[in-house]
């Protein structure tokens, strides 16, 4: 059963945060907060963690499409291929914020990410998941818990989202109420601006 861990924003526990990094070194599943909705995540270089998240949402490994969530830009070579000045400066401006975005991946991936030619990156705007990340060293793959056949509170409050996850992750991250509003999906492959998907970010910047 996955233990419930109640952390503040403004101050996260900096022992709990190292508790809940050594979980995902060992290949654990958690389910935190991010400043769009709830996020599942675990260590991108753990091939189990990502196999135990493709078989709870149901789908192939290879075909995922989860982003990368970083703890700022300074890592973005270790994934992406170089990017020209232009599109450095739109993910400059967005982040961090409620936005993905798609990049060109180059051959650094992880051994389970190889085929990608493109990675989603996250930076979100929330101090838990940033210091999970740092804690960690390397990115949290993630995929939103919203499920739409369920009803929209799953995504919002933590004790629901415990009382649905419970035997399926290793932790529960209380952060505070969820926004129900995933984020806005911008595709900069192409190097230009794509809206995939409007979200909780606004395209205005674009």
């Amino acid at each position: 059963m996955a233990e419930f861990i109640k952390l503040f924003e403004e101050n996260p526990n900096p022992r709990q945060i190292e508790k809940i990094g050594a979980i995902l070194r060992k290949g654990g599943l958690i389910i935190y907060p991010t400043d769009t909705v709830y996020g599942l995540g675990c260590d991108i270089t753990n091939s189990k963690a990502l196999q135990k998240i493709a078989r709870i949402k149901g789908i192939k490994l290879e075909k995922a499409n989860w982003s990368f969530i970083c703890p700022d830009l300074s890592n973005l070579s270790d994934f992406v291929r170089q990017i020209d000045t232009a599109t450095f400066k739109i993910l400059k401006r967005a982040l961090p914020g409620p936005y993905t975005f798609i990049l060109p991946g180059n051959n650094n991936l992880p051994k389970d990410f190889k085929k990608k030619k493109t990675v989603g990156i996250r930076v979100p705007d929330n101090a838990i998941a940033k210091a999970l990340v740092t804690e960690l060293g390397n990115p949290i793959v993630s995929t939103s818990i919203y499920d739409e056949d369920d009803i929209l509170e799953y995504t919002t409050d933590p004790e629901l989202i415990y009382e649905k996850w419970q035997n399926l992750v290793d932790v529960v991250i209380d952060g505070g109420y969820g926004a129900n509003v995933a984020s806005t999906v911008v595709d900069l492959s192409e190097g230009y601006p794509k809206v995939v998907r409007e979200g909780k970010g606004s395209i205005d910047i674009f």
